[in-house]
């Protein structure tokens, strides 16, 4: 008898634990611009126009000395990959791609951010 209340205990518990992860959201939104960061993961350096521009988990940023800035991601700069996460958007016939409220569309092995 002990061992059958030990075992429904247990399931309960487990039930309501994972009821509990089921209910969590994360919503992944582009920070605001002109935050500021003392370092980056992994960035990728991308020259747009004289300008070196930052990469990383989808974000932009521009060095401001030691730090960096999220900033809009400037229309016409090409990227090899996007990061995970990007959902496929057709709008008016045209295939693009959607992350972090930056969009992109394929151009031959890139993605070109565009105005939408």
């Amino acid at each position: 008898m002990k061992r059958i209340k030990l075992m429904l205990l247990t399931l309960i518990l487990m039930v309501g634990i994972s009821s509990c992860n089921a209910q969590r959201t994360v919503v992944r939104v582009y920070p605001k611009h002109g935050t500021v960061v003392t370092t980056l993961s992994k960035p990728r350096v991308i020259v747009h126009k004289r300008t070196n521009f930052y990469f990383t988990n989808g974000v932009w940023y521009k060095a401001r000395g030691r730090k960096y800035v999220v900033c809009a991601a400037p229309v016409g700069i090409k990227v090899r990959n996007l990061p995970r996460g990007n959902k496929i958007v057709h709008v008016n016939g045209r295939k693009l791609y959607k992350h972090k409220g930056v969009w992109y569309k394929k151009s031959g092995r890139h993605y070109v951010v565009v105005n939408v």
